[in-house]
């Protein structure tokens, strides 16, 4: 790389009071919720990408916090309790984005969620008392006495097929990912806050007094505090292994004339998603048929997940509904051993903030408070 101009080392290149590594969602309301704290602060946000590149981007636009057979799945391996906690705080994410940005900006739709659950599923046996519990659950949190809801007598309306019945929760959403992201970079860049994009962080060091971090091209940049928010892909960044990686593949079909569907989707305790965009309909998940293979930070995808998802979408959209798949992507989450998010200090002094276990448009900007909180603490 070229020396640095005198220039470029007192503006993009100078010393900050905070150096966030990521600009994805975690990285942008964790600068958010900062200047918030103290209007002040220097800040610089470095990403690797021209733009995020991780899940922020690349998800499947969902503004939501758990379907039935999924907090199911959670009460059993995380107890009521941590469940309840890691619930409360998506729920409380989610309006949170809806308070600070209008709808037409990020693509907010209140199209409602719903799950489609067939007999074969383990929490089929005894549902009607499951879901009654889960809404008792969570009464507190969404001020429902009923958030989930039956609705089976839908299911041809919305033009599905080959599944037992469906549950229905009105408060879930839709939205534009990238709009999203977009709409937190510009509010932060007129807060004054500095993003370097394409500076790929090579190694980082702990000074008496400040971090360094030296990217790729040899470039480097000084901050009184560091904080990681590069979820996945932190593992070798900070030599630890607080999180694994867990690809999500995504496909997107045609348009497809008289679309009666509308809103947002789950099957199999959430590992199937899916939901109208526009007159399309966009289909994620189907992990759990090669957990093994999806544990990767690899982007390029595998035939097997896509072929899975595309019959998925065979098997269960009605024929009468005539599309093509158009467009095949992927994303990679970060997954903890207890499905809870983690934050703190780790290495030489270093915070992280990452693992929201495929939740993080929801989870984000509540997390963000508490990162802040810590940093400024």
């Amino acid at each position: 790389m070229a020396s640095l101009s005198i220039w470029e080392q007192e503006s993009f290149y100078a010393p900050h009071d905070i150096i966030i590594v990521g600009a994805g969602l975690m990285g942008l309301w964790t600068a958010k919720e900062l200047l918030e704290r103290n209007a002040s602060l220097r800040i610089l946000i470095l990403e690797r990408n021209t733009t995020p590149l991780g899940a922020s981007t690349r998800n499947a636009g969902f503004a939501c916090f758990g379907s039935p057979t999924e907090l199911m799945s959670d009460l059993e391996t995380m107890g009521s309790k941590d469940m309840l906690e890691v619930v409360e705080m998506r729920y409380k994410g989610i309006e949170k984005i809806k308070q600070h940005f209008p709808d037409d900006l990020i693509g907010f739709e209140h199209c409602g969620g719903y799950e489609c659950i067939n007999k074969d599923s383990r929490y089929w046996p005894a549902l009607d008392d499951r879901i009654s519990q889960l809404n008792k659950l969570l009464k507190d949190i969404t001020g429902q006495r009923s958030v989930f809801t039956y609705a089976g007598d839908q299911l041809q309306g919305l033009g599905l097929q080959n599944f037992d019945t469906l549950i229905e929760n009105r408060t879930e959403a839709a939205l534009h990912s990238g709009k999203l992201v977009q709409a937190l970079t510009q509010l932060l860049l007129k807060k004054g806050v500095t993003i370097l994009s394409g500076f790929a962080v090579k190694e980082w060091h702990r000074h008496p007094t400040y971090f360094e971090v030296i990217g790729e091209q040899q470039a480097s940049v000084k901050g009184t505090q560091l904080i990681f928010c590069t979820n996945a892909f932190s593992n070798v960044l900070l030599d630890t292994a607080v999180v694994e990686p867990g690809r999500g593949q995504i496909i997107l079909t045609s348009p497809i004339d008289h679309l009666p569907m509308i809103g947002t989707f789950h099957f199999d305790e959430g590992y199937y998603y899916w939901r109208h965009l526009g007159n399309r309909i966009l289909l994620g998940g189907g992990r759990n048929a090669d957990f093994s293979g999806e544990n990767t930070t690899d982007f390029k995808g595998s035939d097997l997940i896509r072929n899975t998802l595309a019959s998925f979408l065979s098997r269960h959209l009605a024929p009468s509904l005539q599309y093509t798949i158009e467009h095949a992507w992927s994303g990679i989450m970060g997954f903890t051993k207890d499905k809870r998010p983690f934050t703190g200090y780790v290495k030489e002094g270093a915070y992280l903030a990452i693992a929201c276990n495929g939740m993080g448009v929801a989870l984000t900007p509540v997390i963000a408070e508490k990162v802040a909180a810590d940093i400024l603490a």
